[in-house]
């Protein structure tokens, strides 16, 4: 433990403020992964899991003692569940990839960060989820919200009711990303304007910020995915799953 010290303890002081190290890392893995998911690219899972991995030590700061010293176990419960979520969703991109999933061409040079025709590093179609998969995602989370709130009170999380709709809408959204569902960048939207006033309270600032840059981002993301799926549906692909 006496080796790691040095590793979880560094931190970047701005204004007299101590911001660890490990958060900035671990959210720009987070920021890469994003960017990778937008552009359906199989490696933005396996990206993502190693900003997982440091940011669950980020959010339990009272377990490890860091100057963020107050542990939210929503933010660090759901690096657990992304680590799982995204090793399906790494799995579902690369057997999509495998059966050979081709994406239509982009024509918008402002969108070249979009695939290319026939670009096999596109793993994924994007699509409506149906209207039985939204009543689904809905009432999961709901329930999901109303009893994780319960359980991170109980372990004396900070700000649980928050807490929870960040670990419930974070989980549907991973898994609705790794379905290929449009709707998921909305999800994020949700879990987004819910995280940057419990980061910013608990004074997790990095997080905070990134959460910004996040809401901005998948706006973009949203529409970009809404015009390949609108591209695709001319092209005869459904562009609601089934």
């Amino acid at each position: 433990m006496n080796l790691l010290t040095p590793l979880l303890d560094a931190t970047l002081v701005i204004g007299g403020y101590p911001i660890l190290w490990r958060e900035i890392i671990g959210n720009l893995f987070g920021l890469a992964s994003a960017i990778g998911g937008m552009k359906r690219v199989v490696w933005a899972w396996p990206v993502g899991i190693v900003g997982n991995m440091i940011l669950f030590t980020v959010f339990l700061g009272g377990v490890f003692n860091t100057p963020q010293n107050l542990d939210l176990y929503g933010q660090a419960g759901r690096q657990v569940m992304f680590l799982i979520v995204s090793i399906y969703g790494w799995w579902n991109w690369s057997r999509a990839r495998n059966r050979g999933v081709r994406e239509p061409q982009e024509t918008d040079p402002s969108r070249s960060i979009v695939t290319e025709p026939h670009d096999d590093t596109a793993a994924v179609q994007p699509k409506w989820a149906s209207p039985k998969n939204r009543i689904g995602l809905v009432i999961a989370a709901v329930f999901g919200t109303v009893v994780f709130a319960m359980i991170f009170k109980a372990l004396g999380s900070w700000g649980p009711w928050a807490d929870a709709w960040i670990f419930t809408g974070s989980m549907l959204a991973t898994y609705g990303m790794a379905r290929g569902w449009t709707e998921f960048w909305l999800i994020w939207i949700g879990v987004d304007i819910v995280g940057v006033p419990l980061l910013l309270a608990a004074g997790y600032y990095p997080s905070a910020v990134l959460y910004v840059v996040y809401g901005a981002f998948v706006l973009w993301g949203f529409f970009v995915w809404l015009k390949i799926q609108r591209s695709e549906a001319v092209h005869g692909t459904p562009a609601v799953a089934s």
